[in-house]
Order: structure tokens, then sequence, then C-alpha cells
């Protein structure tokens, strides 16, 4: 198995599509809104036309994430009205420990992803996956951190597993509202 090369590799960080309001039940099965879903679908459309379909997704257990993938998925594959490029399907790890994760677990997450991985997508929350963004590129990260359904592509100049501070520098930015 040999790795990528490192000018290939993508990192695309999202934090979920806008979910329900809290209820009684548990945080982890909040659902997302109807605004939610339709954003989450406009941002796989974006991912689909800029070329950045993942072959790895690494995505959160918890309910409104699992819904942000479905959603992104849809848009990608060009149903109407999206109309993108059907690509290969991503391998998709669902992480419990992506929820309420700190940056380093996410960072250990993406580190343990196979080394021939070119484009990786992680779908978590905040505080962690604005933290994370902001621990690979401390100069370019947005001080007030991912909004939901915010987009935020890294191009690490290192091999996965050796990630590190500033080591993947931000190369777009994307709010993603359907």
């Amino acid at each position: 198995m040999t790795d990528t090369p490192v000018d290939e590799r993508t990192l695309v960080l999202l934090r979920h599509a806008k979910a329900e309001q809290p209820t009684d039940g548990p945080d982890v099965a909040r659902p997302l809104a109807a605004r939610g879903r339709a954003d989450a679908a406009a941002a796989g459309a974006w991912l689909a036309r800029n070329r950045l379909l993942p072959d790895v997704v690494l995505c959160s257990a918890a309910l409104r994430t699992r819904q942000t993938w479905h959603n992104m998925e849809m848009g990608m594959t060009g149903s109407p009205p999206e109309n993108g490029p059907a690509g290969p399907a991503p391998v998709v790890r669902y992480e419990p420990d992506a929820y309420e994760a700190h940056p380093e677990d996410l960072l250990t997450l993406v580190r343990r992803v196979e080394p021939t991985a070119t484009t990786i997508l992680l779908i978590a929350h905040n505080p962690g996956i604005s933290l994370l963004s902001e621990f690979l590129d401390p100069r370019h990260a947005d001080p007030e951190g991912l909004r939901t359904c915010d987009l935020v592509v890294h191009r690490p100049v290192v091999p996965w597993a050796e990630l590190g501070r500033g080591t993947a520098g931000i190369t777009a930015r994307h709010t993603a509202r359907g």
C-alpha cells in the first residue's frame, strides 16, 4: 500500500447542518431541521462542483451528523435539482468518538485513515471541529469558528498520520445554504 502523494491530499471539515431545537430527549438524538436538510444537500452539491468528493467520510454517530451526511450524499450524486457529478461511493465510518470530541480526538480519527486516502470529509460538532481547523491552520482559521454547514478545505503538507499544528493550510471556505 503506497501513500497518496502529499500534494494530492484534501481534508474537508464540516460542522453539521442546522438541527432542531433541543427537547427533553437526548442531545445525540436531535434531528436536522428542514433548513439543515436543504443546507446539507447544498453542501454536497458544492463539494461535487469543486471536485472534492470524499473517498473516506468520518461522521459523528449523532443523528444530526448522520442526517447531514445522508443529505450531502444526495446533493453530491446529482439528485434534482443539484445535478452534481456522481462519484464512487466513499467509505463511511460513523464514529461515536466524534460526538462531543475535543480537537485531539478528531485529529486521532483522521490520523488513523489509510494512507492511500485522497480526500477525507470529517463531519462533527462545535467546538471540536472549529478548534481542529484552527489547530491545523492557526493563521487563517475563522476566529469565530464554524457555523452550521460551514465547510473548510485544508490541504495537508504531511501524510495523514503526521498531521499536527500548522500542517494543513486552509484553501477554501464555504457556508452551504439550500
